[in-house]
């Protein structure tokens, strides 16, 4: 009995590592759990035809949005981990299971990190009826009015969210948080005055400060980025020195994934990466390569887990 199962066990093994080698033999998905126009989905366009490129297979985008990112990671979960089902996602997938106690899925245990991509940057911005010019004058203007004024976001658990709240405890000071379902209703009423401030990424918000519709106060980075050089950090405009929160784009797998399918795949991405003009395309819409192998990736995402656990018990975060 325990040398059938042993011959089992051989044969099982013998079969992964067959796949593997074969790997891609058809066409692979990559699911996007936002939707079109995101960073998430800038990526996968940009990455998709390189990797058909490379790989010899067609690569289908496939955007699943919903619920802060969840319903399309859950569909990736719920794959075969063959390495044709693969997600493109973001921070959410370690805050999500922070704020949505009722998930599905655990980042740690159904999914299996490929490599960290890029990252993107947050600029902390107002609308033009805000009396505040600087980080420092909107700090004041927070507590010379307690409670009285409020941030968007596109939804609850987003960068955009926690990165509202973390400003909040490094300044000692409130605002209300009013979630929508997306980024363009939060900026239309940002620009129109009913909301006064929002956190936004550096690249979207800047047509809308060159139209004169928008202020810019600050980057949520410890240094300027350079599609912006010219707008300062948070700390630089007199702001606290701890609103650190670049949103970092990363690629996984379903978990038991075979190891040699991820090698190739993270290699592959990392190669697709160095490439002058994959980077030169990212850098134009806001997005610095920042490759990390799956290991890097796994200790970074234990680490972000860690920082923002703290501010979601710190703030009651809870989604619905």
């Amino acid at each position: 009995m325990r040398m059938s199962a042993l011959v089992a066990l051989i044969l099982t093994v013998a079969a992964a590592a067959a796949t593997a080698q074969e790997w891609p033999a058809k066409p692979i998905r990559i699911i996007v759990p936002f939707t079109p126009g995101t960073g998430q989905d800038i990526i996968a366009r940009t990455l998709g035809p390189k990797l058909t490129e490379r790989l010899g297979q067609s690569v289908v985008i496939e955007n699943r949005a919903g619920a802060a990112g969840n319903i399309g990671t859950e569909a990736v979960v719920k794959s075969a981990a063959d390495g044709y089902t693969l997600l493109l996602t973001a921070s959410p997938v370690v805050f999500n299971p922070l704020i949505y106690t009722t998930l599905n899925w655990d980042p740690y245990r159904d999914l299996m990190p490929v490599a960290n991509l890029t990252d993107g940057f947050l600029a902390l911005v107002v609308g033009n009826s805000v009396p505040a010019n600087n980080v420092k004058e909107f700090v004041a203007l927070l507590k010379a009015r307690p409670g009285q004024l409020s941030y968007a976001s596109p939804g609850v658990g987003t960068p955009q969210h926690l990165t509202g709240e973390l400003f909040k405890v490094a300044t000692g000071t409130f605002m209300l948080h009013v979630p929508y379902r997306g980024s363009a209703g939060a900026v239309t009423d940002v620009i129109g005055g009913s909301v006064e401030a929002m956190f936004m990424p550096v690249h979207t918000v800047l047509p809308q400060v060159k139209q004169g519709r928008l202020k810019i106060l600050g980057v949520a980075n410890d240094k300027r980025v350079s599609v912006a050089p010219e707008v300062p950090t948070i700390a630089e405009a007199g702001g606290p020195r701890d609103v650190n929160a670049s949103v970092w784009y990363a690629m996984y797998a379903p978990a038991k994934t075979a190891p040699e399918i991820i090698s190739k795949l993270s290699a592959t991405l990392r190669d697709i990466l160095r490439q002058p003009d994959v980077a030169d395309s990212l850098n134009k819409q806001g997005l610095t390569v920042n490759y990390m192998n799956p290991q890097e990736l796994t200790a970074m995402m234990r680490s972000e887990t860690t920082r923002w656990a703290r501010i979601v018990k710190e703030k009651g975060l809870k989604g619905e």
